[in-house]
């Protein structure tokens, strides 16, 4: 019969995507994961395998948490407050990149562009987690649309697109040093072309930034 493990596997997991998240995949040695959580190797191996699969684990972990995230923005609701919902969620994004100093940056981003050229399971755990970022948005501009505060004419699909790839460029250029007022005014620029009804601009305008941030 297996002994039970001695050690506390989510905290093992929280250290070694530090060690990840600081290091890069390629700049993490076993050694430096054993350091950070305390335990030898041959537990780390034992429990996780190798360090490929251990990154695979803390990836996959911190993917399900950035769409845990925008679900929890994003969830639906009435679509009188789509447009509202859409508003807190792209600046929960600037605002919890404008809070990064050490400009650490996301690590589904870090990950992505170390690995998933070579790396099918980061490559398919990218692709994932944007498909399911792209579905929770595109149901809010739909929301939205049927409410009369995004044009009904316009591709809630293309839009979609549009703010995702505005809430992951704020991260990559909040990382390359962007002030957080410019983070912060790149997105009030996305959220203010969204196409609009006629007579719907006063409306937009009065909707204000969201001050909450990701824990």
């Amino acid at each position: 019969m297996p002994r039970p493990r001695a050690f506390d596997e989510r905290q093992v997991l929280e250290r070694a995507r530090e060690q990840f998240w600081a290091t890069g995949y390629a700049g993490t040695r076993m050694d430096d994961i054993a350091q950070a959580t305390g335990l030898g190797k041959g537990s780390l191996y034992g429990a996780f395998g190798d360090k490929g699969k251990l990154f695979h684990r803390v990836f996959g972990d911190w993917c399900a948490a950035v769409v845990e995230v925008a679900e929890g923005r994003l969830a639906g609701g009435p679509d009188a407050e789509a447009l509202a919902r859409l508003s807190g969620y792209v600046h929960l994004m600037a605002e919890n990149t404008a809070s990064d100093t050490e400009r650490r940056g996301c690590l589904l981003a870090k990950g992505a562009a170390e690995l998933a050229q070579h790396d099918p399971t980061v490559a398919g755990r990218s692709a994932e987690t944007m498909t399911a970022l792209l579905t929770l948005l595109r149901a809010e501009i739909s929301a939205a649309q049927r409410h009369g505060d995004i044009d009904s004419a316009a591709d809630p699909e293309r839009l979609a697109a549009l703010l995702l790839t505005v809430v992951r460029g704020i991260e990559a250029v909040g990382k390359a040093g962007l002030d957080p007022e410019t983070l912060r005014n790149i997105a009030d620029t996305a959220l203010a072309v969204l196409p609009m009804p006629e007579g719907q601009k006063q409306k937009r305008s009065a909707t204000r930034r969201s001050p909450a941030r990701e824990n």
